[in-house]
């Protein structure tokens, strides 16, 4: 371990990985720091569940809608510059957030925050594939769990301050955050990673050519599984507090503290998620990670009392291993020369249609099944097992 360690951080490598992974600690555990400040922002701003849900929906639709311009943008200025300009960018944002106003000011700057970070998204990816060719799935396993650190971390953080202080200081207290991350990637990591090629045109002949490139084996199967993974993901996490609370028959605390549980075990699986694509392979890695997580998902509704869901929550926490490995082999997969637009073409394709996934998930709970819509997600997660038949090792 130490000197794979060792590894990851001679010849300036480490400096990258340290300053990337902050920056995803930050932008993606903000971005979950929303749902627990959704109360504060229901009262400041006379909002009905119906229109907080909404705000939910325009932050992750922006997200979704910003990767491939992240990913453009990336080609053309570089990966480092990119990320620099996402973190300033979510600094203005939160800045706009805190400020407050009317409502629809309120609407605009989370969609703003939403695609500021968007465009850290797909670089991030990039980057840390070309940093360490030798290790991907390592790297962005490690860039990963810092990912569910923020998530465990930020939002608690968060509601602390929003209720001890005021809504704006659970927000506000991230903007310092974002400069000092827009900063250390200013100075840690190179303008471009990449080989500076510049990507494809933006044009009719571009899209085609991208879309060209895309349309391998490969690449659509490794996006469908991960079409399958990320609709479990946004229902599961989407649900699940509400589900420990209304049938489980937890406290709203007791459900959070479950629910920033399962994140926290993110923190372990997504490294062990990589180093098992760097060692034994996607197919096998992936076999493992959405076969545990579908069993324990079946298992969920039978099982009762703290200990025992805390058990199936840390079985079922074995999903957020399967990122680092789509990933890592998404990244080595699209061809060098559309990297940064490829990627962002299909994030945006699987995050905009595994979006709907709570919507249907919703609807099935609405109707009296609760229980049953997490056999629903099993029999889903099993369609990804059936597709890695086919899906060619790298």
């Amino acid at each position: 371990m130490t000197s794979v360690a060792r590894r990851h951080w001679r010849d300036g490598r480490g400096k990258v990985l340290l300053a990337i992974s902050a920056g995803w600690f930050l932008s993606i555990g903000v971005r979950q720091a929303f749902p627990v400040l959704l109360p504060h922002l229901q009262t400041a701003y006379g909002l009905t569940l119906t229109t907080a849900g909404l705000l939910l929906t325009v932050l992750w639709l922006a997200y979704a809608i910003g990767q491939l311009p992240g990913g453009v943008l990336a080609d053309r200025i570089g990966e480092g510059t990119t990320m620099v300009v996402s973190m300033a960018a979510a600094a203005g944002s939160v800045t706009l957030i805190v400020l407050g106003g009317p409502t629809v000011l309120l609407f605009v700057a989370t969609g703003l925050f939403g695609f500021s970070t968007a465009l850290f998204g797909v670089v991030r990816l990039s980057a840390l594939s070309d940093v360490y060719p030798d290790s991907v799935g390592t790297a962005i396993g490690v860039m990963s769990a810092a990912g569910d650190l923020g998530n465990t971390v930020l939002p608690p953080v968060a509601t602390v301050l929003a209720v001890g202080l005021a809504w704006q200081f659970g927000f506000g207290f991230t903007i310092a955050l974002f400069a000092l991350v827009a900063l250390g990637i200013w100075l840690a990591v190179p303008r471009r990673t990449s080989d500076g090629t510049g990507g494809t045109a933006i044009s009719l002949s571009g899209a085609l050519e991208t879309r060209s490139l895309l349309w391998t084996r490969s690449i659509v199967l490794i996006t469908a599984i991960q079409i399958v993974a990320n609709a479990v993901y946004q229902a599961f996490t989407g649900f699940y507090p509400t589900y420990l609370m209304e049938v489980k028959g937890f406290s709203p605390t007791l459900a959070s503290g479950l629910f920033a549980l399962f994140f926290a075990f993110g923190i372990v699986m997504k490294p062990l998620g990589g180093t098992a694509y760097d060692r034994i392979g996607a197919r096998r890695a992936l076999f493992v990670i959405l076969g545990g997580s579908g069993v324990a998902l079946v298992i969920l509704p039978f099982i009762d009392g703290f200990w025992p869901v805390v058990g199936v929550t840390a079985l079922v926490s074995v999903m957020l291993g399967g990122g680092a490995v789509v990933l890592a082999y998404m990244t080595t997969a699209v061809p060098n020369q559309i990297q940064n637009t490829g990627l962002g073409t299909l994030r945006t394709v699987y995050m905009t249609i595994g979006a709907a996934s709570p919507v249907v998930f919703g609807a099935v709970a609405d109707q009296g099944f609760f229980d049953e819509a997490f056999f629903l997600l099993a029999a889903i997660s099993s369609l990804a097992l059936v597709l890695l038949l086919w899906l060619p090792e790298r």
